[in-house]
């Protein structure tokens, strides 16, 4: 069942800043409507409720142009939002509070279509619009890579999960990777001539080294992965079956998101490749603009022109909570116990040995464990005996 909640309204893009406690925080861009202006506004969010509160905590306006694409820090203390006239600002996080900057480096830069932190939040990366790629440090924002000519336009980047790699898309359906610590260029994915490259996530469980893309070939829609040891080809697959707009991984790796081109969102299980939640006509005929999990628990924020940011619960099963992985422990350990008394106790008629005539009976459970009160004369005869 689908727990869900909207803002109405010209909203943007949205994504969640992370805070301690999981008393997490949403901040939504809307475009200037009619007589309302630009704003960047932060909700809080109730997790029992899965909701967004009804009235912002912050609002921020923007003079001139539209916000596009948000980029928040790991840490939740900073997040960077594109403006459709060019450039970003940066803003930094107090509570519920925000204070905005210029973000310099990229002043006069373009519109940046596309924006992203390392998972480690050393690096930021933005690719624009004329195809411009710049890698940064974060927070000294010394440039790593300014690469004029990356992509024709850029569509999409995501870092890896140690942070080493920067995948990126372009508009004419191609894809490239890049070392961030020096920004060389790795390689460009293979592709056939009927195939475009459209969004790219990295695996982020730890264990399996991939890149997931979505890839248009003709009239499919694939989700391809490839192996980044190699960056080979290892496999495909029709989940969405209809061209994505937007794709998310979740922080601990295991499921990926997409959404359509007409509102509908999958949520796909990385472990068995298959799709764990439908949510049909979610944005009822609307693009899906941002798709992003919930860093702890199993809710997507998702936004759309016409039906602005939601909040929605995923119906896939529960993970385990910490406390209750130590009770099975304990459980294992208890019956384990049990199981021992039991078979000692019982050990002859099991084993089915005919004792000797001579031969004593089932030593009684003392003589394995030990007595403590034999223990105690032993050990006090042996110290009168030192004495002597």
């Amino acid at each position: 069942m689908e727990d869900s909640s909207s803002r109405q309204g010209t909203v943007t893009c949205a994504s969640w800043i992370r805070r301690p406690e999981n008393a997490h925080l949403v901040v939504v861009g809307k475009a200037r409507h009619r007589d309302q202006p630009s704003l960047i506004e932060i909700f809080s969010f109730d997790s029992k409720t899965s909701s967004l509160s009804s009235e912002p905590s912050a609002s921020h306006v923007i003079e001139e142009g539209d916000p596009v694409s948000i980029a928040v820090h790991p840490s939740g203390d900073d997040f960077v939002c594109s403006i459709t006239t060019g450039g970003c600002k940066v803003f930094e996080v107090y509570g519920h509070k925000m204070l905005a900057k210029e973000f310099v480096p990229l002043q006069g830069s373009g519109f940046q279509k596309c924006l992203a932190f390392s998972v480690d939040g050393s690096r930021f990366a933005s690719g624009g619009e004329d195809g411009h790629l710049r890698i940064f440090e974060w927070p000294s924002l010394r440039v790593i890579l300014d690469e004029p000519r990356a992509h024709k336009s850029f569509q999409d980047m995501d870092f890896s999960l140690d942070s080493e790699f920067l995948a990126t898309t372009s508009t004419d359906g191609s894809a490239r990777i890049w070392k961030t610590n020096d920004g060389v260029p790795v390689t460009s994915l293979t592709r056939n001539s009927d195939e475009k490259i459209e969004l790219c996530r990295f695996s982020k469980d730890g264990t399996k080294p991939f890149l997931f893309c979505t890839v248009q070939k003709g009239n499919k829609a694939l989700t391809v992965v490839w192996d980044i040891s190699e960056w080979k080809k290892i496999g495909h697959k029709r989940l969405l079956r209809k061209p994505a707009s937007v794709m998310s991984m979740s922080l601990d790796g295991k499921y990926l998101a997409l959404g359509s081109k007409d509102g509908d969102v999958c949520v796909v299980e990385l472990k068995k490749m298959e799709v764990s939640h439908w949510s049909k006509r979610l944005h009822l005929g609307s693009r899906i603009a941002s798709l992003e999990f919930c860093p702890s628990e199993r809710i997507v924020l998702t936004t759309s022109k016409e039906w602005g940011a939601m909040v929605t619960r995923l119906n896939v099963p529960a993970d385990w909570k910490e406390w209750q992985v130590y009770l099975v422990l304990l459980g294992l350990f208890l019956a384990s116990a049990v199981a021992f008394y039991i078979f000692f106790e019982n050990s002859d008629s099991f084993w089915n040995f005919p004792l000797g005539r001579d031969q004593p009976a089932k030593p009684r459970i003392e003589a394995i464990f030990g007595d403590p009160q034999s223990d105690d004369q032993n050990m006090w005869s042996s110290t009168d005996h030192l004495d002597l």
